[in-house]
């Protein structure tokens, strides 16, 4: 599917859609949505406009080559804004070519910040005169909504550290807990160490618009202090985790002293209980009459001396 937004002499903002075959003509040219686009739709594009396409391989790479290249005609960028999908964190890829005083972007999904710039374009013309315009109000609103998923992922850090010392919850719920806030928070830094470089770059073109080069310079440090905030939250997550492995490990040496203090009471009655069960032939208590009550009196004595010993000691 493709949308087209384009400007008339009025300054209204006028958008046509669903195009396959043909496009109308245009006033001025501001913007071409293209959401999961055919390769139909690619050539017709591309005739129309001239524009040059990368291909999905090279949206995917991960090089800085293939992140941002200019040339003399435009700008491409492919860059990564973060999405959950069936509750698994994922960065999706999404294209964005200057060229002529107008955006392209292309993406396979839609994305809610896509949404909320379209609501202010509609609402709000005049802010946009060129699709750098366009573009550089997507990345504001797209770094608003990583800092409000940071957030949310530090309150969730917030929540598994007050439930740490909670005993009902249980080991394994706490261990996947961690897991999926570290997930979160390597997929989010991810993307957001993406847009570092992007706007680096951006920001040393001769093409972007005076105009927006403050935009772009407090575009990055936002994202510098986003970065900031994911080590910190990786931090919090270690030090979760050194406490619970610190907790297990206390656990555990409760569990093993209740084993060694059982084993050290109930060691001696058994050496008095080896000692008469022995079969040789010459045992001089073997016919002696108090010799079984003896025995027991002594099992009993041996079994308590311990605890005594332990309870003044302050071992159990």
């Amino acid at each position: 599917m493709i949308k087209i937004y384009s400007r008339d002499k009025n300054g209204v903002i006028k958008t046509c859609q669903d195009i396959n075959t043909s496009l109308p003509d245009f006033g001025e040219l501001l913007w071409i949505d293209m959401i999961n686009p055919l390769p139909e739709e690619f050539k017709i594009i591309a005739s129309r406009y001239n524009v040059d396409f990368p291909t999905k391989q090279e949206t995917e790479e991960i090089e800085v080559s293939s992140r941002y290249w200019e040339t003399s005609k435009d700008i491409t960028v492919n860059t990564y804004f973060f999405t959950i999908v069936d509750n698994t964190p994922h960065n999706e890829t999404v294209s964005f070519i200057l060229q002529d005083n107008f955006l392209v972007t292309i993406r396979y999904r839609e994305l809610r910040t896509f949404e909320e710039c379209i609501k202010k374009i509609i609402s709000l013309p005049n802010l946009f005169n060129s699709g750098f315009h366009i573009f550089s109000n997507i990345l504001e609103m797209r770094i608003d909504m990583d800092a409000d998923i940071l957030e949310n992922i530090a309150k969730g850090i917030s929540n598994l550290r007050k439930n740490l010392l909670n005993e009902d919850m249980d080991s394994e719920d706490l261990l996947e807990s961690i897991s999926i806030n570290e997930d979160h928070n390597t997929r989010l830094r991810e993307s957001l160490i993406d847009k570092q470089r992007l706007l680096s770059a951006i920001l040393k073109s001769p093409k972007l618009p005076m105009s927006l080069q403050n935009n772009f310079k407090i575009m990055i440090k936002d994202v510098n202090s986003l970065i900031d905030y994911t080590r910190f939250n990786f931090d919090r997550l270690d030090y979760i985790q050194n406490i619970f492995l610190g907790q297990l490990g206390i656990e555990q040496n409760n569990i093993i002293k209740i084993f060694t203090i059982v084993n050290v009471i109930f060691l001696p009655p058994t050496l008095v209980a080896s000692i008469y069960g022995m079969n040789f032939k010459f045992f001089p208590e073997l016919n002696w009459p108090f010799g079984y009550p003896l025995s027991l009196v002594i099992m009993l004595i041996s079994s308590i001396l311990p605890i005594v010993i332990f309870k003044k000691k302050g071992w159990m």
